[in-house]
């Protein structure tokens, strides 16, 4: 490492503290991230001061072949911007290297789901919690049913959580719901989910404590919230607790969970994904693009279930 580089490095690092304010352990992290990119340069008889495109990109390289993640990539090119953008500033250069280069894609996790077996148990322990008379008989019944319009419609949980009572006086199987930015789309609803509306409708009468019906409140499921709906976060923590008894780890069970199920199950089963962005309420087809993965699985399966080759190659075997 030559004395000009460790020059120019102490200058950026003071530079970033006095006018920008640096915090120290921003200041520490730059100066591990450039000394790192010296000793590249070393390697390749280049100077940190002098280095080319072409040289942080062998940087960009190594770091991917050594397991960098792309978010840990992408910092480290953010500092050799910033450095760079400073000697371009100060007159040391005429030319700021990292102008064409391109931070790494990060990588889109992929949804978490439920299996259409788990979420059977699921929904066959809210029917079986809900057909037990006794006291909180109204609040299991209400579970079943938000379960079953949740799975059935694959709502976000906003949007289950405040729909408001007079859906209960729908006809037909399909209803209108409000999404992001008020734009309404149109849902499906099961068989199971429409026979559980009808069982919570007449047990709100029947089973709602002397002097009070939920039937007053203009929410379907009131609570005395200051929404005046059930909250979401009660939604979820009941959602555990019965996936639980269900024998399903709590963990990977949760209302945005069961939507991606909704998702991911109907693309497993021959769906659209235009179709599936319209029932979610995506106003972009990129973000029901996180599905692919499913539609490229089933698409594995049909080849290798219909194509002749295909089969040629299982009798061979």
């Amino acid at each position: 490492m030559s004395r000009q580089d460790l020059a120019r490095l102490e200058g950026f690092l003071e530079m970033m503290s006095a006018e920008r304010g640096a915090a120290m352990n921003t200041l520490a992290s730059y100066e591990r991230d450039l000394t790192d990119l010296m000793a590249f340069l070393s390697s390749r008889q280049a100077s940190l001061t002098e280095a080319t495109t072409a040289d942080l990109s062998a940087y960009l390289a190594h770091l991917s072949a050594q397991g960098f993640a792309a978010s840990s990539q992408a910092r480290r090119l953010s500092a050799l911007r910033q450095f760079y953008k400073f000697l371009y500033s100060e007159g040391v250069r005429t030319d700021d290297p990292t102008g064409i280069l391109d931070a790494p894609r990060k990588g889109r996790s992929l949804p978490k789901t439920m299996s259409v077996a788990s979420v059977t148990s699921l929904l066959a322990k809210a029917a079986e919690e809900a057909s037990l008379e006794g006291p909180g008989q109204l609040g299991r019944i209400r579970m079943h049913l938000l379960l079953e319009l949740l799975y059935a419609t694959g709502m976000r949980v906003s949007e289950l959580v405040s729909l408001p009572a007079k859906v209960l006086r729908h006809e037909g199987r399909f209803l209108m719901i409000r999404g992001k930015g008020n734009k309404d789309r149109v849902v499906l609803l099961s068989r199971t989910a429409i026979e559980a509306m009808e069982r919570y409708d007449e047990a709100r009468t029947a089973l709602a404590p002397k002097g009070k019906s939920d039937e007053e409140s203009p929410w379907l499921f009131p609570s005395a919230s200051k929404e005046g709906h059930l909250p979401r976060q009660v939604f979820a923590r009941d959602l555990k607790d019965i996936a639980i008894r269900a024998g399903l780890t709590p963990s990977a069970v949760s209302p945005h969970v069961l939507r991606h199920a909704f998702a991911s199950h109907l693309l497993q089963n021959g769906a659209d994904l235009r179709a599936v962005q319209e029932l979610l309420g995506h106003s972009d087809i990129s973000t029901t693009q996180i599905y692919t993965h499913v539609l490229e699985e089933r698409l594995q399966e049909l080849v290798q279930t219909h194509h002749p080759l295909a089969k040629q190659g299982k009798n061979l075997d």
